[in-house]
């Protein structure tokens, strides 16, 4: 994995004219046109004629204009189920990739235009985002860049997303999470992704998984990326984001089932992780919630996601099934055995699990659980025996899913040593702390790099 530079350093190279929105982006498109690297993977499509002369345009521009948005010029990606104007929206399919052109830009498209940013590509994903392996027949599933030899997952949805960080080949990527897909490619690839509480940024022009669950963020190098970014497509002011004091911190750390059948590597970095937060005097408990376990039993039989993505569904199923990944089609195919009062109860389930948890939070600032509990596996294992894919995608999306279905916010840093296979440390907390929980993820990143955790540091805003 290359060394990265934090979107700050990158922004304050620009003001300072140590280099140029264009050089940027060539650095980026270089990296994704390598035959040697993950790029031919890792995008859909690449805006190579359209990044260079935006990247241009805003050159010339800096020369005159003091406030050209937060984002200043630099090259972002963009996952594959975002509408942009002129361009079908084929989320990762060969079922949609003839479709008729979107009209108009996403919501969060026009927002990370109007904010200096340079769309340099579309990223490949799970097809229609339905899988937390990142896995795609379609368009090649990109290599993890911890182990490019062995071939090893990205995790998903948002594959694509993390590798193009993670080469070099976008600042910052943009992605949606269901029940991960931002957090689960950010653990395995050793990156920060941010999943807001899904209220906060619209969903307009974003092809549904679940609409009661579908978040969009963003996975960058740092928790200040993540930070910055999520101004822009949530529509906050840019405020500076200071850290939390560790010793005023309440840190609960969630007990059950997210503990259970964890890599013994992935133990050991979560309890080391846990005693550097401690020593750096954050107070630490152990936190349980009553209803922890009904949230695995909502999801047996596919669960709202399944119900909401075949309502969606079906019509194309009906006419156009053989072209969709038979591993995917069977996971939506679960919503046709979900009548509408099952659906109905599964949402009331859903109400009264997050009232409970949010009791649960009421004596903690933050809860912290390993993001997954397992290193990325090897594709071609998964590739080649369904139920090693079904157990492997099952395990990915545990600990992350939780926080999609009590519609609250996440985290996930990494907790892992330099050069060794990457761990991700989630935090989480109640919907609507998203500001919290960033200002607590800044001063946990800032512990983990001190004592050594592969992390990026960056300057403080």
């Amino acid at each position: 994995m290359l060394q990265l530079l934090p979107i700050t350093d990158q922004m304050a190279a620009l003001e300072a004219g140590q280099t140029t929105s264009r050089e940027l982006v060539e650095k980026c498109l270089a990296a994704a046109a390598d035959p040697s690297g993950e790029g031919a993977r890792a995008f859909t499509r690449i805006y190579d004629t359209s990044a260079r002369h935006g990247a241009d345009a805003i050159d010339k521009q800096r020369r005159t204009v003091v406030d050209l948005g937060s984002l200043l010029g630099l090259p972002i990606s963009v996952k594959d189920l975002f509408d942009v104007a002129g361009e079908p929206t084929p989320a990762g399919s060969k079922v949609l990739k003839n479709a008729p052109p979107a009209t108009k830009d996403a919501a969060v498209i026009k927002r990370l235009r109007a904010a200096g940013a340079i769309l340099v590509g579309r990223t490949n994903m799970t097809e229609f985002a339905f899988s937390g392996l990142g896995i795609n027949p379609h368009y090649g599933t990109p290599r993890n860049p911890y182990d490019r030899t062995n071939g090893r997952i990205p995790g998903g949805s948002s594959s694509g997303a993390a590798v193009s960080v993670a080469d070099g080949m976008a600042a910052a990527a943009i992605g949606t999470d269901t029940g991960g897909s931002l957090r689960i490619p950010a653990a395995l690839c050793g990156l920060t992704a941010f999943k807001p509480t899904a209220r906060r940024v619209p969903l307009q022009g974003v092809l549904p998984l679940s609409r009661s669950l579908d978040s969009v963020g963003a996975i960058a190098p740092t928790v200040a990326c993540c930070a910055r970014i999520d101004a822009v497509l949530s529509g906050d002011a840019p405020t500076p984001l200071l850290p939390c004091e560790m010793a005023e911190l309440r840190v609960g750390v969630l007990q059950g089932y997210v503990l259970d059948g964890l890599d013994a590597y992935v133990a050991r970095r979560f309890e080391a992780a846990l005693s550097i937060l401690s020593t750096a005097g954050a107070h630490l408990a152990e936190v349980r919630f009553s209803t922890l376990h009904e949230i695995p039993e909502s999801y047996a039989g596919g669960g709202i996601p399944a119900y909401e993505s075949y309502d969606w569904h079906r019509q194309l199923i009906a006419t156009q099934r053989e072209f969709y990944d038979p591993r995917v089609l069977v996971r939506i195919q679960r919503g046709k055995e979900i009548s509408q009062t099952d659906y109905l109860e599964l949402m009331d389930t859903r109400c009264r699990i997050i009232a409970e948890a949010d009791r649960a939070f009421s004596d903690s600032d933050v809860w912290l659980l390993p993001t997954v509990p397992r290193i990325a596996p090897v594709i071609s294992e998964l590739v080649s025996d369904d139920a090693a894919y079904f157990e492997a995608n099952a395990a990915m999306l545990r600990n992350s899913s939780i926080f999609n279905f009590l519609d609250g916010c996440a985290l996930s840093i990494p907790c892992h040593l330099p050069g060794e296979a990457p761990v991700g440390l989630m935090l989480a907390a109640p919907g609507g702390q998203d500001r919290n929980l960033l200002r607590i993820g800044l001063a946990m990143e800032t512990a983990l790099a001190e004592a050594g955790c592969a992390i990026v540091r960056a300057p403080l805003q």
